[in-house]
Protein backbone atom coordinates (compact mmCIF):
# COMPACT_ATOMS: atom_id res chain seq x y z
CA UNK A 1 0.00 0.00 0.00
CA UNK A 2 1.23 3.53 -0.82
CA UNK A 3 2.03 5.73 2.16
CA UNK A 4 -0.82 8.25 2.70
CA UNK A 5 -0.17 11.80 1.57
CA UNK A 6 0.40 14.43 4.23
CA UNK A 7 -0.02 18.23 4.22
CA UNK A 8 -1.37 19.73 1.00
CA UNK A 9 0.11 16.81 -0.85
CA UNK A 10 0.33 18.29 -4.34
CA UNK A 11 4.11 18.00 -4.67
CA UNK A 12 4.08 14.52 -3.14
CA UNK A 13 1.21 13.52 -5.41
CA UNK A 14 3.05 14.78 -8.48
CA UNK A 15 6.15 12.81 -7.49
CA UNK A 16 4.05 9.69 -6.89
CA UNK A 17 2.38 9.94 -10.29
CA UNK A 18 5.68 10.59 -12.03
CA UNK A 19 7.08 7.37 -10.57
CA UNK A 20 3.90 5.54 -11.55
CA UNK A 21 4.08 6.74 -15.18
CA UNK A 22 6.97 4.46 -16.13
CA UNK A 23 6.29 1.40 -18.32
CA UNK A 24 4.37 -1.11 -16.23
CA UNK A 25 3.40 1.52 -13.63
CA UNK A 26 -0.12 2.35 -12.52
CA UNK A 27 -0.14 5.48 -14.71
CA UNK A 28 1.76 3.98 -17.65
CA UNK A 29 0.39 6.01 -20.63
CA UNK A 30 0.42 2.95 -22.88
CA UNK A 31 -1.66 0.94 -20.41
CA UNK A 32 -4.11 3.79 -19.82
CA UNK A 33 -4.51 4.09 -23.60
CA UNK A 34 -5.19 0.35 -23.83
CA UNK A 35 -7.81 0.51 -21.10
CA UNK A 36 -9.48 3.44 -22.80
CA UNK A 37 -9.63 1.57 -26.10
CA UNK A 38 -11.15 -1.44 -24.30
CA UNK A 39 -13.55 0.81 -22.34
CA UNK A 40 -12.25 -0.68 -19.09
CA UNK A 41 -12.11 1.16 -15.79
CA UNK A 42 -8.52 2.17 -14.84
CA UNK A 43 -8.65 0.16 -11.63
CA UNK A 44 -4.93 0.08 -10.82
CA UNK A 45 -4.46 3.84 -11.29
CA UNK A 46 -7.58 4.56 -9.26
CA UNK A 47 -6.44 2.24 -6.47
CA UNK A 48 -3.11 4.07 -6.30
CA UNK A 49 -4.95 7.30 -5.52
CA UNK A 50 -7.16 5.62 -2.93
CA UNK A 51 -4.17 4.04 -1.19
CA UNK A 52 -2.34 7.37 -1.25
CA UNK A 53 -5.18 9.00 0.70
CA UNK A 54 -6.20 11.48 -1.98
CA UNK A 55 -9.78 11.38 -0.69
CA UNK A 56 -8.70 13.42 2.33
CA UNK A 57 -8.53 16.44 -0.01
CA UNK A 58 -12.32 16.19 -0.44
CA UNK A 59 -13.02 16.41 3.31
CA UNK A 60 -13.01 19.82 5.07
CA UNK A 61 -10.43 20.38 7.78
CA UNK A 62 -13.11 20.83 10.43
CA UNK A 63 -14.27 17.28 9.65
CA UNK A 64 -10.79 15.76 9.82
CA UNK A 65 -9.66 16.15 6.20
CA UNK A 66 -7.18 18.28 4.23
CA UNK A 67 -9.67 20.58 2.50
CA UNK A 68 -8.78 24.07 3.72
CA UNK A 69 -9.91 25.79 0.53
CA UNK A 70 -10.97 24.96 -2.98
CA UNK A 71 -7.50 25.74 -4.32
CA UNK A 72 -6.01 22.73 -2.55
CA UNK A 73 -8.55 20.25 -3.91
CA UNK A 74 -8.26 21.85 -7.36
CA UNK A 75 -4.47 21.53 -7.33
CA UNK A 76 -4.71 17.84 -6.46
CA UNK A 77 -7.31 17.07 -9.16
CA UNK A 78 -5.37 19.09 -11.72
CA UNK A 79 -2.26 17.06 -10.95
CA UNK A 80 -4.13 13.83 -11.67
CA UNK A 81 -5.95 15.23 -14.72
CA UNK A 82 -2.73 16.19 -16.47
CA UNK A 83 -1.89 12.46 -16.48
CA UNK A 84 -5.30 11.06 -17.27
CA UNK A 85 -8.71 12.73 -17.25
CA UNK A 86 -10.64 9.48 -16.87
CA UNK A 87 -8.88 8.69 -13.60
CA UNK A 88 -9.30 12.24 -12.31
CA UNK A 89 -12.99 12.34 -13.15
CA UNK A 90 -13.59 8.92 -11.60
CA UNK A 91 -11.82 9.71 -8.34
CA UNK A 92 -12.88 13.35 -8.10
CA UNK A 93 -16.58 12.52 -8.30
CA UNK A 94 -16.52 11.89 -4.55
CA UNK A 95 -15.78 15.59 -4.00
CA UNK A 96 -19.02 16.42 -5.80
CA UNK A 97 -21.08 13.70 -4.17
CA UNK A 98 -20.02 14.70 -0.67
CA UNK A 99 -20.62 18.44 -1.06
CA UNK A 100 -24.32 18.51 0.00
CA UNK A 101 -23.32 16.83 3.25
CA UNK A 102 -20.65 19.47 3.94
CA UNK A 103 -23.17 22.19 3.05
CA UNK A 104 -26.19 21.01 5.05
CA UNK A 105 -25.40 17.76 6.88
CA UNK A 106 -25.60 17.42 10.65
CA UNK A 107 -22.70 16.39 12.88
CA UNK A 108 -23.49 12.69 12.67
CA UNK A 109 -23.67 12.74 8.86
CA UNK A 110 -20.48 14.73 8.40
CA UNK A 111 -18.57 12.56 10.87
CA UNK A 112 -19.73 9.36 9.16
CA UNK A 113 -18.99 10.52 5.63
CA UNK A 114 -15.65 12.04 6.59
CA UNK A 115 -14.52 8.77 8.13
CA UNK A 116 -15.67 6.67 5.20
CA UNK A 117 -14.15 8.90 2.50
CA UNK A 118 -10.82 9.05 4.30
CA UNK A 119 -10.96 5.24 4.41
CA UNK A 120 -11.43 5.06 0.63
CA UNK A 121 -15.22 5.00 0.18
CA UNK A 122 -16.65 6.61 -2.95
CA UNK A 123 -19.70 8.85 -3.20
CA UNK A 124 -21.69 9.47 -6.39
CA UNK A 125 -23.95 12.46 -6.95
CA UNK A 126 -27.28 11.20 -8.27
CA UNK A 127 -29.00 14.18 -9.86
CA UNK A 128 -30.10 13.51 -13.44
CA UNK A 129 -32.84 11.29 -14.86
CA UNK A 130 -33.87 10.06 -18.28
CA UNK A 131 -35.77 12.60 -20.32
CA UNK A 132 -35.35 15.55 -17.96
CA UNK A 133 -32.01 16.94 -19.15
CA UNK A 134 -30.77 19.83 -17.03
CA UNK A 135 -34.22 20.45 -15.52
CA UNK A 136 -33.53 18.91 -12.13
CA UNK A 137 -36.88 20.10 -10.76
CA UNK A 138 -38.50 17.69 -13.22
CA UNK A 139 -36.92 14.75 -11.41
CA UNK A 140 -39.36 11.97 -10.57
CA UNK A 141 -37.38 9.80 -8.14
CA UNK A 142 -39.29 10.10 -4.89
CA UNK A 143 -38.61 9.74 -1.18
CA UNK A 144 -41.86 9.21 0.72
CA UNK A 145 -42.18 8.92 4.50
CA UNK A 146 -42.76 5.43 5.87
CA UNK A 147 -42.62 4.11 9.44
CA UNK A 148 -39.03 4.50 10.58
CA UNK A 149 -37.67 6.34 7.57
CA UNK A 150 -37.95 7.23 3.90
CA UNK A 151 -38.72 4.92 0.97
CA UNK A 152 -37.00 5.73 -2.34
CA UNK A 153 -38.54 4.81 -5.69
CA UNK A 154 -37.27 5.68 -9.16
CA UNK A 155 -34.02 5.86 -11.03
CA UNK A 156 -31.13 8.20 -11.71
CA UNK A 157 -29.29 7.97 -15.02
CA UNK A 158 -25.91 9.00 -16.42
CA UNK A 159 -24.34 9.08 -12.98
CA UNK A 160 -20.58 8.94 -12.64
CA UNK A 161 -19.64 6.00 -10.36
CA UNK A 162 -23.25 4.96 -9.83
CA UNK A 163 -22.21 1.30 -9.94
CA UNK A 164 -18.86 1.54 -8.14
CA UNK A 165 -19.72 3.97 -5.35
CA UNK A 166 -20.86 2.69 -1.99
CA UNK A 167 -22.69 5.95 -1.16
CA UNK A 168 -25.15 7.81 -3.35
CA UNK A 169 -26.20 11.38 -2.61
CA UNK A 170 -29.63 11.35 -4.21
CA UNK A 171 -31.80 14.35 -5.10
CA UNK A 172 -35.30 13.05 -4.34
CA UNK A 173 -38.76 14.52 -4.76
CA UNK A 174 -40.47 14.66 -1.36
CA UNK A 175 -43.67 16.46 -2.36
CA UNK A 176 -45.84 15.22 -5.23
CA UNK A 177 -46.03 18.67 -6.76
CA UNK A 178 -42.29 19.14 -6.65
CA UNK A 179 -41.16 22.73 -7.07
CA UNK A 180 -38.22 24.53 -5.41
CA UNK A 181 -39.41 23.36 -1.96
CA UNK A 182 -40.35 19.86 -3.04
CA UNK A 183 -36.97 18.11 -2.97
CA UNK A 184 -34.44 16.84 -0.48
CA UNK A 185 -31.04 15.17 -0.63
CA UNK A 186 -30.82 11.66 0.79
CA UNK A 187 -27.47 10.03 1.54
CA UNK A 188 -27.88 6.33 0.73
CA UNK A 189 -25.42 3.68 1.87
CA UNK A 190 -26.03 1.02 -0.77
CA UNK A 191 -24.37 -1.64 1.39
CA UNK A 192 -27.16 -1.36 3.97
CA UNK A 193 -30.09 -1.83 1.57
CA UNK A 194 -31.89 -5.19 1.42
CA UNK A 195 -31.58 -7.32 -1.69
CA UNK A 196 -33.81 -6.12 -4.49
CA UNK A 197 -34.19 -2.58 -3.15
CA UNK A 198 -31.47 -1.20 -5.39
CA UNK A 199 -30.00 -2.19 -8.71
CA UNK A 200 -27.48 -0.53 -10.95
CA UNK A 201 -28.10 0.33 -14.59
CA UNK A 202 -25.69 -0.66 -17.36
CA UNK A 203 -22.63 1.43 -18.14
CA UNK A 204 -23.30 3.71 -21.10
CA UNK A 205 -20.76 3.83 -23.97
CA UNK A 206 -19.28 7.32 -24.24
CA UNK A 207 -17.21 9.26 -26.77
CA UNK A 208 -14.64 10.26 -24.17
CA UNK A 209 -13.70 8.96 -20.69
CA UNK A 210 -14.52 5.57 -22.19
CA UNK A 211 -13.48 3.58 -19.15
CA UNK A 212 -15.43 5.65 -16.63
CA UNK A 213 -18.42 4.20 -14.79
CA UNK A 214 -21.14 6.33 -16.38
CA UNK A 215 -24.18 4.27 -15.44
CA UNK A 216 -27.24 4.66 -13.27
CA UNK A 217 -29.07 3.44 -10.21
CA UNK A 218 -32.68 2.37 -9.62
CA UNK A 219 -34.49 2.10 -6.29
CA UNK A 220 -37.64 0.12 -5.54
CA UNK A 221 -39.18 0.71 -2.14
CA UNK A 222 -35.65 1.22 -0.77
CA UNK A 223 -36.14 2.22 2.84
CA UNK A 224 -33.50 4.29 4.62
CA UNK A 225 -33.54 5.81 8.08
CA UNK A 226 -34.88 9.32 8.67
CA UNK A 227 -31.32 10.29 9.52
CA UNK A 228 -30.31 9.74 5.88
CA UNK A 229 -32.08 12.94 4.86
CA UNK A 230 -29.69 15.89 4.45
CA UNK A 231 -31.08 19.17 5.71
CA UNK A 232 -34.76 19.80 6.38
CA UNK A 233 -37.46 18.57 4.04
CA UNK A 234 -37.79 20.91 1.07
CA UNK A 235 -34.22 22.17 1.26
CA UNK A 236 -32.86 20.08 -1.63
CA UNK A 237 -32.88 22.73 -4.33
CA UNK A 238 -31.28 25.35 -2.10
CA UNK A 239 -28.60 22.87 -1.00
CA UNK A 240 -28.05 21.95 -4.64
CA UNK A 241 -27.53 25.56 -5.76
CA UNK A 242 -25.16 26.20 -2.88
CA UNK A 243 -23.18 23.03 -3.54
CA UNK A 244 -22.92 23.80 -7.25
CA UNK A 245 -21.16 27.07 -6.52
CA UNK A 246 -18.24 25.04 -5.16
CA UNK A 247 -18.35 22.00 -7.42
CA UNK A 248 -18.58 24.05 -10.62
CA UNK A 249 -15.41 25.92 -9.77
CA UNK A 250 -13.59 22.76 -8.71
CA UNK A 251 -14.58 20.97 -11.92
CA UNK A 252 -12.56 23.48 -13.94
CA UNK A 253 -9.39 21.96 -12.47
CA UNK A 254 -10.02 19.10 -14.90
CA UNK A 255 -9.75 21.58 -17.77
CA UNK A 256 -6.51 22.98 -16.36
CA UNK A 257 -5.09 19.46 -16.16
CA UNK A 258 -6.06 18.82 -19.78
CA UNK A 259 -4.33 22.05 -20.76
CA UNK A 260 -1.20 21.03 -18.85
CA UNK A 261 -1.12 17.82 -20.87
CA UNK A 262 -2.07 19.18 -24.28
CA UNK A 263 0.32 22.11 -24.62
CA UNK A 264 3.63 20.26 -24.07
CA UNK A 265 2.58 17.56 -26.57
CA UNK A 266 1.98 20.24 -29.18
CA UNK A 267 5.19 22.12 -28.37
CA UNK A 268 7.29 18.94 -28.59
CA UNK A 269 5.77 18.09 -31.95
CA UNK A 270 6.19 21.59 -33.40
CA UNK A 271 9.80 21.84 -32.31
CA UNK A 272 10.75 18.35 -33.51
CA UNK A 273 8.87 18.40 -36.81
CA UNK A 274 10.63 19.88 -39.84
CA UNK A 275 8.91 20.93 -43.08
CA UNK A 276 10.03 23.18 -45.93
CA UNK A 277 13.56 23.20 -44.54
CA UNK A 278 12.66 24.56 -41.10
CA UNK A 279 10.92 23.66 -37.87
CA UNK A 280 7.16 23.99 -37.83
CA UNK A 281 7.60 26.09 -34.70
CA UNK A 282 9.52 28.71 -36.72
CA UNK A 283 6.70 29.39 -39.20
CA UNK A 284 5.03 32.76 -38.39
CA UNK A 285 1.47 31.46 -38.75
CA UNK A 286 2.23 28.53 -36.47
CA UNK A 287 3.81 30.79 -33.86
CA UNK A 288 0.85 33.15 -33.79
CA UNK A 289 -1.63 30.28 -33.45
CA UNK A 290 0.47 28.66 -30.71
CA UNK A 291 0.90 31.96 -28.87
CA UNK A 292 -2.84 32.68 -28.99
CA UNK A 293 -3.76 29.19 -27.76
CA UNK A 294 -1.18 29.29 -24.96
CA UNK A 295 -2.23 32.78 -23.86
CA UNK A 296 -5.86 31.67 -23.71
CA UNK A 297 -4.86 28.73 -21.50
CA UNK A 298 -3.26 31.14 -19.02
CA UNK A 299 -6.41 33.25 -19.22
CA UNK A 300 -8.55 30.25 -18.30
CA UNK A 301 -6.18 29.41 -15.47
CA UNK A 302 -6.38 32.94 -14.09
CA UNK A 303 -10.17 32.72 -13.90
CA UNK A 304 -10.16 29.28 -12.28
CA UNK A 305 -7.44 30.12 -9.74
CA UNK A 306 -9.05 33.39 -8.66
CA UNK A 307 -12.48 31.76 -8.46
CA UNK A 308 -11.14 28.96 -6.28
CA UNK A 309 -9.66 31.45 -3.82
CA UNK A 310 -12.77 33.67 -3.93
CA UNK A 311 -14.79 30.92 -2.25
CA UNK A 312 -13.14 31.90 1.03
CA UNK A 313 -12.79 35.67 0.74
CA UNK A 314 -15.68 36.69 -1.58
CA UNK A 315 -18.27 34.02 -0.68
CA UNK A 316 -21.30 36.28 -1.15
CA UNK A 317 -20.34 36.78 -4.81
CA UNK A 318 -19.79 33.13 -5.63
CA UNK A 319 -23.14 32.61 -7.37
CA UNK A 320 -21.90 34.85 -10.20
CA UNK A 321 -18.26 33.80 -9.97
CA UNK A 322 -19.09 30.09 -10.23
CA UNK A 323 -21.41 30.54 -13.20
CA UNK A 324 -18.85 32.63 -15.09
CA UNK A 325 -15.99 30.26 -14.26
CA UNK A 326 -17.81 27.09 -15.29
CA UNK A 327 -19.08 28.65 -18.51
CA UNK A 328 -15.73 30.22 -19.46
CA UNK A 329 -12.92 27.89 -18.43
CA UNK A 330 -13.87 24.57 -20.12
CA UNK A 331 -14.98 26.31 -23.34
CA UNK A 332 -11.83 28.43 -23.48
CA UNK A 333 -9.57 25.44 -22.85
CA UNK A 334 -11.42 23.41 -25.48
CA UNK A 335 -11.00 26.23 -27.99
CA UNK A 336 -7.24 26.13 -27.38
CA UNK A 337 -7.18 22.32 -27.58
CA UNK A 338 -8.97 22.58 -30.93
CA UNK A 339 -6.37 25.09 -32.13
CA UNK A 340 -3.53 22.85 -31.00
CA UNK A 341 -5.17 19.89 -32.73
CA UNK A 342 -5.12 21.84 -35.98
CA UNK A 343 -1.38 22.46 -35.51
CA UNK A 344 -0.80 18.76 -34.90
CA UNK A 345 -2.69 17.82 -38.03
CA UNK A 346 -3.55 14.16 -38.39
CA UNK A 347 -1.39 13.26 -35.38
CA UNK A 348 -3.90 14.99 -33.17
CA UNK A 349 -6.54 12.45 -34.22
CA UNK A 350 -4.64 9.17 -34.47
CA UNK A 351 -4.82 6.88 -31.47
CA UNK A 352 -1.73 4.78 -32.15
CA UNK A 353 0.97 7.41 -32.72
CA UNK A 354 2.42 10.48 -30.98
CA UNK A 355 2.74 9.43 -27.34
CA UNK A 356 0.20 6.59 -27.47
CA UNK A 357 -2.49 8.84 -28.91
CA UNK A 358 -2.47 10.95 -25.74
CA UNK A 359 -3.68 14.12 -27.48
CA UNK A 360 -6.61 12.43 -29.18
CA UNK A 361 -7.62 10.86 -25.86
CA UNK A 362 -7.47 14.08 -23.83
CA UNK A 363 -9.38 15.88 -26.58
CA UNK A 364 -12.18 13.32 -26.39
CA UNK A 365 -12.12 13.17 -22.61
CA UNK A 366 -12.14 16.91 -22.03
CA UNK A 367 -15.29 17.64 -24.02
CA UNK A 368 -17.52 16.29 -21.24
CA UNK A 369 -16.12 18.73 -18.66
CA UNK A 370 -18.22 21.56 -20.09
CA UNK A 371 -21.33 19.47 -19.35
CA UNK A 372 -20.51 18.49 -15.74
CA UNK A 373 -22.51 20.30 -13.03
CA UNK A 374 -24.47 22.31 -15.56
CA UNK A 375 -23.59 22.87 -19.20
CA UNK A 376 -22.18 26.09 -20.60
CA UNK A 377 -25.70 27.20 -21.57
CA UNK A 378 -27.04 26.41 -18.10
CA UNK A 379 -24.33 28.48 -16.45
CA UNK A 380 -24.81 31.38 -18.84
CA UNK A 381 -28.51 31.29 -18.03
CA UNK A 382 -27.63 31.43 -14.33
CA UNK A 383 -25.49 34.49 -15.05
CA UNK A 384 -28.31 36.13 -17.01
CA UNK A 385 -30.64 35.82 -14.01
CA UNK A 386 -28.12 37.96 -12.09
CA UNK A 387 -28.04 40.76 -14.68
CA UNK A 388 -30.26 43.17 -12.67
CA UNK A 389 -28.05 42.76 -9.58
CA UNK A 390 -24.88 43.17 -11.63
CA UNK A 391 -26.16 46.35 -13.27
CA UNK A 392 -27.15 47.94 -9.94
CA UNK A 393 -23.90 46.95 -8.22
CA UNK A 394 -21.79 48.29 -11.10
CA UNK A 395 -23.67 51.60 -11.06
CA UNK A 396 -22.94 51.93 -7.33
CA UNK A 397 -19.19 51.97 -8.15
CA UNK A 398 -18.17 49.93 -5.10
CA UNK A 399 -16.41 46.63 -4.59
CA UNK A 400 -14.99 44.52 -1.77
CA UNK A 401 -11.36 45.60 -2.07
CA UNK A 402 -10.02 43.62 0.94
CA UNK A 403 -11.81 40.45 -0.17
CA UNK A 404 -10.53 40.78 -3.73
CA UNK A 405 -6.97 41.48 -2.62
CA UNK A 406 -7.02 38.42 -0.34
CA UNK A 407 -8.30 36.24 -3.18
CA UNK A 408 -5.90 37.61 -5.77
CA UNK A 409 -2.76 37.57 -3.62
CA UNK A 410 -1.41 34.15 -4.58
CA UNK A 411 0.56 32.68 -1.72
CA UNK A 412 -1.25 34.71 0.94
CA UNK A 413 -2.96 32.69 3.71
CA UNK A 414 -6.73 32.42 3.68
CA UNK A 415 -9.43 31.47 6.18
CA UNK A 416 -10.86 27.96 5.93
CA UNK A 417 -13.66 27.32 3.47
CA UNK A 418 -17.08 27.71 5.10
CA UNK A 419 -20.02 26.79 2.85
CA UNK A 420 -22.38 28.40 5.36
CA UNK A 421 -21.15 31.83 4.19
CA UNK A 422 -22.36 31.28 0.62
CA UNK A 423 -25.53 32.99 -0.60
CA UNK A 424 -27.86 32.11 -3.45
CA UNK A 425 -27.57 35.54 -5.06
CA UNK A 426 -24.64 37.91 -5.54
CA UNK A 427 -26.32 41.07 -4.25
CA UNK A 428 -22.99 42.93 -4.30
CA UNK A 429 -22.31 42.09 -7.94
CA UNK A 430 -18.75 41.10 -8.83
CA UNK A 431 -15.85 42.82 -7.12
CA UNK A 432 -13.57 41.34 -9.78
CA UNK A 433 -15.30 43.26 -12.59
CA UNK A 434 -16.20 46.31 -10.54
CA UNK A 435 -12.53 46.82 -9.64
CA UNK A 436 -11.51 47.53 -13.25
CA UNK A 437 -11.22 51.35 -12.99
CA UNK A 438 -9.07 50.99 -9.88
CA UNK A 439 -6.98 48.30 -11.61
CA UNK A 440 -6.20 50.73 -14.45
CA UNK A 441 -5.03 53.36 -11.97
CA UNK A 442 -2.86 50.87 -10.07
CA UNK A 443 -1.27 49.59 -13.27
CA UNK A 444 -0.35 53.14 -14.26
CA UNK A 445 1.25 53.73 -10.85
CA UNK A 446 3.40 50.66 -11.46
CA UNK A 447 4.75 52.29 -14.58
CA UNK A 448 3.12 49.79 -16.93
CA UNK A 449 1.30 52.13 -19.26
CA UNK A 450 0.72 49.27 -21.72
CA UNK A 451 -1.16 47.26 -19.10
CA UNK A 452 -2.94 50.40 -17.85
CA UNK A 453 -4.10 51.25 -21.36
CA UNK A 454 -5.54 47.78 -21.83
CA UNK A 455 -7.22 48.02 -18.42
CA UNK A 456 -8.81 51.35 -19.35
CA UNK A 457 -10.07 49.88 -22.61
CA UNK A 458 -11.55 46.95 -20.71
CA UNK A 459 -13.12 49.24 -18.08
CA UNK A 460 -14.80 51.26 -20.85
CA UNK A 461 -16.13 48.05 -22.38
CA UNK A 462 -17.40 46.98 -18.95
CA UNK A 463 -19.29 50.26 -18.61
CA UNK A 464 -20.93 49.79 -22.03
CA UNK A 465 -21.71 46.17 -21.23
CA UNK A 466 -23.41 46.96 -17.92
CA UNK A 467 -25.54 49.61 -19.61
CA UNK A 468 -26.72 46.96 -22.07
CA UNK A 469 -27.19 44.44 -19.26
CA UNK A 470 -29.47 46.87 -17.44
CA UNK A 471 -31.77 46.91 -20.46
CA UNK A 472 -31.72 43.16 -21.10
CA UNK A 473 -34.93 41.20 -20.64
CA UNK A 474 -35.21 37.45 -20.23
CA UNK A 475 -33.01 34.71 -21.61
CA UNK A 476 -32.96 35.95 -25.20
CA UNK A 477 -30.24 35.18 -27.73
CA UNK A 478 -29.01 38.74 -27.16
CA UNK A 479 -28.78 38.10 -23.42
CA UNK A 480 -26.63 35.01 -24.01
CA UNK A 481 -24.31 37.12 -26.20
CA UNK A 482 -24.05 39.63 -23.34
CA UNK A 483 -23.20 36.78 -20.98
CA UNK A 484 -20.32 35.73 -23.23
CA UNK A 485 -19.00 39.29 -23.28
CA UNK A 486 -19.31 39.45 -19.51
CA UNK A 487 -17.21 36.30 -19.18
CA UNK A 488 -14.41 37.92 -21.19
CA UNK A 489 -14.56 41.12 -19.16
CA UNK A 490 -14.47 39.07 -15.96
CA UNK A 491 -11.50 37.09 -17.28
CA UNK A 492 -9.52 40.23 -18.11
CA UNK A 493 -10.33 41.72 -14.73
CA UNK A 494 -9.25 38.49 -13.02
CA UNK A 495 -5.88 38.68 -14.76
CA UNK A 496 -5.37 42.27 -13.65
CA UNK A 497 -6.31 41.45 -10.05
CA UNK A 498 -3.86 38.54 -9.87
CA UNK A 499 -1.06 40.56 -11.49
CA UNK A 500 -1.60 43.55 -9.19
CA UNK A 501 -1.89 41.70 -5.90
CA UNK A 502 0.63 38.86 -6.26
CA UNK A 503 4.31 39.26 -5.49
CA UNK A 504 6.02 36.76 -7.80
CA UNK A 505 9.37 35.20 -6.98
CA UNK A 506 12.29 36.47 -9.09
CA UNK A 507 12.39 33.20 -11.01
CA UNK A 508 8.67 33.14 -11.88
CA UNK A 509 9.15 32.75 -15.62
CA UNK A 510 5.84 33.93 -17.02
CA UNK A 511 5.58 36.95 -14.72
CA UNK A 512 8.72 38.69 -16.02
CA UNK A 513 8.01 41.98 -17.80
CA UNK A 514 4.28 41.45 -17.15
CA UNK A 515 4.41 38.96 -20.03
CA UNK A 516 1.50 36.74 -19.10
CA UNK A 517 -0.96 39.49 -18.21
CA UNK A 518 -0.17 41.40 -21.42
CA UNK A 519 -0.74 38.27 -23.48
CA UNK A 520 -3.98 37.43 -21.70
CA UNK A 521 -5.34 40.96 -22.05
CA UNK A 522 -4.52 40.83 -25.76
CA UNK A 523 -6.64 37.68 -26.08
CA UNK A 524 -9.51 39.26 -24.14
CA UNK A 525 -9.55 42.50 -26.10
CA UNK A 526 -9.18 40.78 -29.48
CA UNK A 527 -12.07 38.43 -28.70
CA UNK A 528 -14.16 41.43 -27.67
CA UNK A 529 -13.34 43.11 -30.99
CA UNK A 530 -11.17 45.77 -29.32
CA UNK A 531 -7.62 46.96 -29.95
CA UNK A 532 -4.91 46.30 -27.34
CA UNK A 533 -2.17 48.82 -26.58
CA UNK A 534 0.26 49.58 -29.40
CA UNK A 535 3.47 47.60 -29.56
CA UNK A 536 4.63 44.05 -30.23
CA UNK A 537 1.89 41.45 -29.89
CA UNK A 538 2.36 39.90 -26.44
CA UNK A 539 1.06 36.56 -27.73
CA UNK A 540 4.09 36.36 -30.02
CA UNK A 541 6.42 37.26 -27.15
CA UNK A 542 4.84 34.57 -24.99
CA UNK A 543 5.27 32.02 -27.77
CA UNK A 544 8.96 32.92 -28.11
CA UNK A 545 9.45 32.35 -24.38
CA UNK A 546 7.45 29.13 -24.57
CA UNK A 547 9.76 27.76 -27.26
CA UNK A 548 12.97 28.95 -25.62
CA UNK A 549 13.46 25.86 -23.45
CA UNK A 550 11.94 22.42 -23.00
CA UNK A 551 8.51 22.57 -21.41
CA UNK A 552 7.57 20.07 -18.71
CA UNK A 553 3.93 19.27 -17.96
CA UNK A 554 2.66 21.66 -15.29
CA UNK A 555 5.41 24.21 -15.92
CA UNK A 556 3.29 26.48 -18.12
CA UNK A 557 1.28 27.93 -15.27
CA UNK A 558 0.82 31.17 -13.39
CA UNK A 559 1.62 29.17 -10.26
CA UNK A 560 4.96 27.93 -11.57
CA UNK A 561 7.73 29.38 -9.43
CA UNK A 562 5.33 30.82 -6.86
CA UNK A 563 5.16 29.79 -3.24
CA UNK A 564 1.52 28.82 -2.81
CA UNK A 565 0.04 27.40 0.42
Amino acid sequence: MTAPLTGLGTAALDELLTRASVPGGAFDPAELARLDEAEEFPEVAHRLLVDAGLGAHYVPERHGGLLHGLDGAMAALRTVARRDLTVAIAHGKTFLGAMPTWVAGDDRQTELLSREIRSGAEVCWALTERGTGSDLLAGRLSARPVPGGLALDGEKWLINNATRARFACVLARTRPGGGPRGFRFVLVDKDTLPEGACRTLPKEPTHGIRGADISGIAFQDATVADSAGIGPDGSGFEVLLTSLQLTRICATSLSLGAADHALPIAVRFLTDRHLYGQRLADLPRIRRALGDAASALLLAEAVAVLAGRSAQTLPRELAVTAAVTKAFVPTTVQRSVDALAELLGVRGFLTGVLEHGAFAKLDRDHRIVAVFDGSTAVNRHALITSFPLLARAHAAEVHDAPGLQAAAGLGAPQPPLDPRRLTLISDGGSSVVQSLPEAARLAARRGREDVAADARTLAAESLRLHQEIADAHGASAEAFALAQRYELVFAGAACLALWLHTEPAPGARWWRDALWVRACLTVVLRRLGLEPAAGPDARDLLCAELLRTDLAEGEFSLLSGLETP
